[in-house]
């Protein structure tokens, strides 16, 4: 199904919706404080879906020997120690994250990868003022991790501008589902029971599992994330939702210099579960 996107010509940039306190103070003391326990909630919480859904973000990469990816937001390097396991050879990987203390988890699940496979670099980086050159690494991922940018805009012009042209961005990120019926249960779930169930897990006064169904509920997803992709100068964006639309899968194309960008469309969704 082919969806109406953004004029790529159009000077008028989406509407920001404000709301949640997204403030780089605010969430870098949230996940330090629940780092510990970030792996572990988010298993339970999902159920061990969030597995699968970056496994089916791994395999939309077109990995290329020999030149290297970046994972922005990375957290505890999860999806960055997925795409080193899949890369072929020479690929660099590299994770970049704000919160020293989920980097540090990452650097010690790095040692589970086989020895040829542990080049995985996680460094501490703002992903609104990346560290890197321009045009530099094939594919630029990001997951579960923009809808806490503080500026989306700008997290989206970072991953544009360090990507190669031609290469790809990638975003995997929760969305809302529209059946009926799941979408009920969906939103009680994220606002009554998740909340409880976090806290259980992570004890701190930032109330970080109310944050999340607060930036998930503010946060645009499909055709209007798709949009704010094309805003960024990407070509050729889809998106594809997942287990019924409670994650979204966004893939698009950094241009080639004399290339523009092009709608968004939107894949087919799953018919059956996880």
């Amino acid at each position: 199904m082919n969806n109406t996107a953004v004029d790529p010509d159009s000077t008028t940039a989406p509407e920001t919706v404000a709301g949640v306190d997204k403030s780089n103070a605010r969430v870098q003391e949230m996940f330090r404080q629940i780092a510990p326990r970030y792996d572990a909630m988010n298993h339970v919480l999902s159920m061990n879906v969030d597995r699968y859904w970056r496994r089916r973000a791994v395999r939309r990469l077109n990995l290329e020997p020999n030149l290297p990816v970046l994972d922005t937001c990375t957290g505890t390097g999860d999806l960055a120690l997925a795409i080193a396991k899949a890369a072929p050879a020479g690929v660099d990987v590299v994770g970049s994250d704000f919160c020293n203390a989920m980097l540090e988890i990452a650097r010690d699940k790095r040692v589970s990868l086989p020895s040829e496979r542990r080049d995985v670099d996680f460094i501490e980086a703002d992903s609104q003022a990346l560290p890197f050159s321009d045009d530099h690494f094939q594919c630029v991922t990001v997951a579960f991790g923009l809808r806490n940018v503080a500026d989306t805009d700008m997290g989206l012009r970072e991953m544009v501008r360090v990507c190669r042209p031609g290469g790809q961005v990638l975003i995997l990120e929760f969305s809302r589902p529209t059946m009926i019926g799941l979408k009920q249960f969906y939103n009680f779930y994220f606002k009554h029971i998740l909340p409880r169930i976090g806290q259980l897990f992570a004890r701190n006064d930032k109330s970080a599992y109310e944050y999340l169904p607060e930036s998930v509920g503010q946060f645009p997803d499909g055709q209007a994330l798709a949009d704010r992709m094309v805003f960024a100068g990407l070509a050729d964006v889809s998106f594809t939702p997942l287990t019924f639309g409670v994650a979204t899968l966004y893939v698009g194309l950094k241009p080639e210099a004399a290339e523009t960008a092009s709608h968004p469309e939107k894949t087919d969704a799953e018919g059956g579960g996880c």
